[in-house]
């Protein structure tokens, strides 16, 4: 698909009320999430608001829930010369040597939970989560900047990878947080427990506590609800991938709970959508889906474009552990300059992806924001077979959704050509000569709207056997029968031959008839037939990851009815 180019670069908006505000009032905020991942000039596309207090109160409920009942029978047990010296829970604080379930303003030498002795690599790891979270919360000092993901990663990035190290974070977050005197830290832990409730949740077992700590503390921590919240939605929906993402990250030390992200569409419009933690690209699209009015989500998928790639979000995965995937690997895969980490810039894009069970009219919010703005750059690229005065109509018709009634431009048609005809075509005629067959086409739809100057568009080039169809360009050696040069065109029907100088079909591949497919950086490979004596495709493209991309999702969609009856 055909991109315009990326707009400016947008600040961030958000509105924080506290319990002396009746209204929201507008702050001004930078939330790192496109553009240079590392400057806070290159925050883009994000919206924050929070229509609750964020504020840390210091005073707590006369009895709040601890972990003390569970400690006792989970937690490792005390050095029996710890014992004799601590008599009472008097005596623990008196001494400084803090209640193995409170605040501690040491770092611990072993984990919490008694399940990791005799682990010594578990441990390790649990050790090391446990500074981070001191780190984090101000209690030990750090040489790592708290606005980055570093700290956050060494707290949560081996408890997303081992079940046990689960557990044990969140009961190193919770005993934090009890009787914590400490406003600062007690507000940094709190935006702890609201980062892990939404990338794990805990055991079963542990949830009850959990949750019984949160709801002792709802009546002066307006994290707490939200909190439970998460984790009953995490519970629902799974954990994530990976650590948080830095828009998240920078939203809760924002005091906001609530981060929106702008989405374009093919029309040139956009929109803002809240995304959470738990928002999967299936989410996502459904969202979009109700919102634009469209009959269904089936065939569209969010689109990320980062720097000059463009790749399908697969409809299981979590919005923002898709994002963090990538902008990872940009960071690792690109140069830096001058030392500096220099991002890139993102955007999400929501588009009609699969066109299986597309019919023209039935859907007329698709045709018109989707169907006819995405097929428009294909003709125009010359991939459609077509005659000279097919292509006079469908320009007239391109006309008019572009300037409606207005006929003032007909006289610079002339210098429009190559946004109304398709490439290959020009030359067919003279400039003056698509002119007058311009102007007669339109004439014959006088009075039609944009919308169905759009409609009448898609009717005719969805007579087209390319109708809906991805198309690459691609060089091959292994067919002798095809030219060196061949346009690959993958749509409902299979993936399709063509010889792009003649637009002749080659061959049409069904996709049950294709057994095996695999791509890298430069080629896309594909076997039709029998894997030891069926035909091979080898294809030297840069899209090799669209190609095959594309062919796993229409042979997804083409196997769902199949295995909703197994």
């Amino acid at each position: 698909p055909k991109f315009r180019p990326a707009p400016p670069l947008e600040t961030v908006g958000i509105t924080k009320a506290t319990k002396r505000q009746s209204r929201f009032e507008p702050i001004p905020y930078l939330a790192i999430f496109a553009g240079q991942l590392q400057s806070s000039e290159a925050s883009e596309k994000i919206v924050a608001t929070t229509a609750v207090t964020m504020e840390m109160e210091t005073d707590t409920p006369e009895h709040p829930y601890t972990l003390e009942e569970y400690a006792r029978q989970f937690f490792r047990p005390l050095p029996k010369h710890t014992l004799r010296r601590t008599l009472s829970k008097i005596s623990f604080k008196r001494k400084g040597l803090g209640l193995p379930w409170s605040f501690t303003r040491d770092p611990v030498k072993s984990p919490l939970l008694k399940k990791f002795t005799g682990k010594d690599e578990m441990s390790a790891k649990a050790v090391a989560s446990f500074l981070a979270i001191m780190k984090y919360m101000g209690d030990y000092p750090s040489k790592r900047v708290r606005q980055s993901t570093k700290l956050s990663d060494a707290i949560f990035e081996h408890a997303l990878q081992h079940e046990a190290l689960k557990d044990e974070v969140y009961c190193q977050i919770m005993k934090q947080l009890t009787d914590n005197k400490m406003k600062v830290s007690e507000e940094r832990g709190w935006e702890l427990l609201w980062l892990a409730t939404g990338s794990f949740a805990c055991s079963s077992l542990l949830q009850r506590e959990v949750n019984m700590f949160l709801h002792s503390k709802a009546a002066c921590q307006p994290l707490a609800a939200d909190c439970q919240s998460r984790l009953a939605k995490t519970v629902r929906a799974g954990q994530r991938k990976y650590p948080p993402h830095l828009v998240e990250v920078e939203a809760i030390q924002g005091k906001t709970m609530q981060i929106f992200h702008k989405v374009y569409f093919p029309d040139d419009s956009d929109q803002t959508f809240e995304v959470t933690s738990s928002t999967s690209a299936k989410d996502f699209g459904q969202n979009i889906a109700e919102r634009l009015g469209l009959k269904t989500a089936e065939g569209f998928s969010l689109f990320l474009k980062i720097a000059e790639k463009v790749i399908s979000i697969p409809d299981g995965d979590f919005f923002f552990d898709f994002v963090r995937h990538y902008t990872e690997w940009f960071k690792r895969t690109r140069p830096q300059k001058d030392g500096l980490g220099i991002g890139p810039n993102l955007e999400v894009f929501f588009m009609k992806k699969l066109w299986s069970n597309t019919v023209v009219g039935q859907d007329p919010n698709a045709d018109c924001i989707f169907h006819y703005h995405q097929e428009v750059p294909k003709l125009l690229q010359g991939y459609h077979p077509i005659q000279v005065s097919d292509a006079a109509s469908l320009a007239a018709l391109i006309y008019r959704v572009r300037f409606g009634e207005n006929k003032t431009q007909f006289q610079n048609i002339p210098q429009l050509l190559q946004e109304l005809v398709p490439g290959d075509l020009m030359k067919e005629q003279p400039p003056d000569e698509w002119k007058r067959l311009i102007v007669a086409a339109f004439n014959k739809h006088s009075g039609k709207s944009r919308n169905e100057a759009k409609m009448l568009f898609l009717e005719i080039v969805a007579g087209f056997p390319t109708f809906g169809s991805a198309f690459f360009e691609v060089k091959q050696t292994t067919e002798t029968k095809y030219p060196q040069t061949l346009l690959v065109a993958i749509n409902k029907n299979g993936v399709n031959i063509i010889d792009p100088r003649t637009k002749e079909l080659l061959a049409v591949h069904p996709f049950m008839k294709i057994s095996n497919w695999n791509s890298g950086y430069t080629y896309f490979h594909m076997t039709i037939g029998n894997l030891v004596r069926g035909s091979k495709l080898l294809c030297e493209t840069t899209l090799g990851y669209k190609m095959d991309d594309l062919l796993t999702s229409y042979m997804s969609l083409m196997l769902q009815p199949l295995n909703r009856q197994t």
